[in-house]
């Protein structure tokens, strides 16, 4: 017997949420697909360095999963991993934070998103800076956030911030401004003084402040880069989201948390409930482990991307039509090549051509067309092959 199926109209993705139809796919992610397969290649595109994670979280995952530490988790985290990560604080950062204010999530990535499900309603104004890793903005507009741009320029050889235009941008419409700093991908920093300022500007407009602090270590002027948390008080509009990913070398065992004022963490425990019911307790061991027992890892990567960053300022000078700007923190270099419009080809052809892949500038931002992104937490000697390989594809053009 035929059942009568009535003929739909529309299609499934028609039938989608808004939030999806206006999400565009990773440009990095395309380059790196093309690339598989390229016997080779120099892959430089992601935002990860190539050296392991330290035996230190290794052994405390293997301890954790030998001791059956595979359950269901509290909702805001490993009571001695958020305990751990209060100590850290106190003691590399000098901050006092408490318990209640943190929450342990399964990346930065997902202490972002998060943040934009606690804090946007749709149609909320959020302001952004750009160039800047797309996830960031699109988390909140996936929460349906209006987003509001500004971008960072360069003058005399820095990226900088017009910092009266940025507060002009922020009135009491506006819910939240977004911050990444240490910047991915100019590496540009917020100073303390603007922090300051932005601090003050937001009180008086009741506007959070979140901060995007996953590579606050990986700085080139001292131990770790301006923070929020050093000037703010326990009750103002500021949540840090961070992560193990960047500074511990830890990109995919998935684990970051979140500060913010202690009034939040029942809001963030039912999020994460409601999400992916928290990191996995094993991993949730490493990250503890890591934190107590891993400053020197940090140290160690520190010197490893100064000694990278010095090798990358020398090659990229060099080479004719590229325009170097000098990071103050993460490990990345965006420069810009002259007379290109599309950087998405650009990337493309180096992939197949040169055996180098890069990320191209339009996929952090319309201000990014026209350059190239530089992951240069590698290894000097594969550097100087990389740099080998940009120079002789320049130079054959």
């Amino acid at each position: 017997m035929k059942t009568n199926i009535l003929k739909r109209k529309s299609t499934p993705r028609e039938l989608l949420s808004y939030r999806t139809d206006k999400l565009a796919p990773s440009l990095i992610r395309e380059i790196s697909e093309q690339a598989y397969g390229i016997p080779d290649i120099i892959p430089l595109w992601f935002g990860e360095g190539c050296w392991p994670t330290s035996e230190i979280a290794i052994q405390a995952v293997n301890q954790a999963l030998a001791d059956n530490d595979h359950f269901y988790q509290p909702n805001s985290g490993k009571l001695n991993l958020r305990q751990e990560i209060c100590d850290y604080y106190e003691r590399v950062y000098n901050l006092k934070i408490t318990l209640p204010s943190i929450t342990v999530t399964a990346s930065g990535m997902n202490g972002l998103a998060l943040v934009a499900q606690a804090l946007i309603s749709p149609r909320d104004r959020v302001v952004a800076i750009e160039p800047s890793w797309p996830n960031i903005a699109e988390t909140f507009r996936i929460s349906g956030a209006e987003i509001s741009v500004i971008s960072l320029q360069t003058n005399n050889g820095k990226w900088e911030l017009d910092l009266d235009k940025f507060l002009s941008l922020i009135t009491s419409n506006t819910k939240a401004v977004l911050i990444n700093s240490p910047n991915n991908p100019t590496g540009w920093t917020m100073s303390s003084e603007d922090q300051k300022r932005v601090l003050e500007h937001c009180r008086r407009t009741e506007t959070w402040i979140v901060a995007d602090d996953v590579y606050s270590r990986l700085c080139y002027n001292g131990s770790y880069a301006p923070n929020f948390l050093h000037i703010c008080e326990p009750d103002d509009l500021v949540i840090s989201v961070n992560s193990f990913s960047k500074a511990w070398s830890m990109t995919g065992w998935r684990l970051g948390w979140i500060t913010a004022p202690k009034e939040l963490e029942s809001v963030f425990a039912m999020l994460t409930e409601f999400n992916i019911a928290g990191p996995s307790g094993f991993i949730q061991a490493a990250g503890a482990k890591i934190l107590k027992d891993g400053e020197g890892e940090v140290k160690k990567l520190q010197e490893r991307l100064s000694a990278a960053l010095n090798l990358t300022e020398k090659r990229l000078r060099k080479i004719p039509n590229i325009s170097f700007v000098k990071p103050e923190g993460a490990f990345y270099s965006l420069f810009r090549v002259d007379g290109v419009e599309d950087s998405l080809q650009l990337a493309k052809d180096l992939c197949r051509k040169a055996k180098l892949g890069l990320a191209p500038g339009i996929a952090f931002g319309p201000d990014g067309e026209g350059c190239l992104r530089l992951c240069y937490a590698q290894p000097l000697n594969v550097l100087d092959s990389a740099f080998d390989r940009l120079e002789n594809y320049f130079s054959s053009l």
